[in-house]
């Protein structure tokens, strides 16, 4: 199975992941100019990693996120979250041209709800989401 994640991660990182990755970490390093939007600029950041090797990876929703994850949602949604979505799209009709490009294009539609709204969630390794027993069972 990781033989697999790694050639996807591979041909993910050529035919779109570097100009992703690019698109996340321009906006990352433009929210960080001023001091009220550095929260925006980790999440690019985070997000920049999570579009360079995505296979391997899931996201999750933290506990706990209040109103201001979901303020800074909305603000992240106008400045960046459209535009890098877009661009989520754009690379998945290109991918979905080709058979092979298929996984691809479905790993960057499955991106989009977390590139639009960030905050309040986590990306994790996939070996590291375990059910978590109800107690008394």
């Amino acid at each position: 199975m990781k033989i697999l994640r790694v050639i996807l991660n591979i041909l993910w990182l050529v035919t779109g992941g570097i100009w992703l990755f690019v698109g996340y970490v321009v906006f990352g390093l433009i929210a960080c100019i001023f001091i009220i939007t550095i929260p925006a600029g980790v999440a690019s950041f985070r997000m920049a990693s999570y579009a360079l090797w995505p296979f391997g990876r899931t996201v999750i929703r933290k506990n706990g996120a209040g109103v201001g994850s979901g303020l800074m949602n909305v603000v992240w949604f106008l400045v960046a979250g459209l535009w890098l979505a877009l661009g989520h799209i754009a690379t998945a009709a290109l991918q979905a041209i080709t058979i092979i490009g298929l996984p691809l294009a479905w790993a960057n539609v499955k991106m989009i709800p977390v590139t639009c709204f960030p905050f309040g969630k986590a990306i994790i390794p996939d070996s590291s989401t375990q059910v978590i027993p109800a107690p008394g069972s």
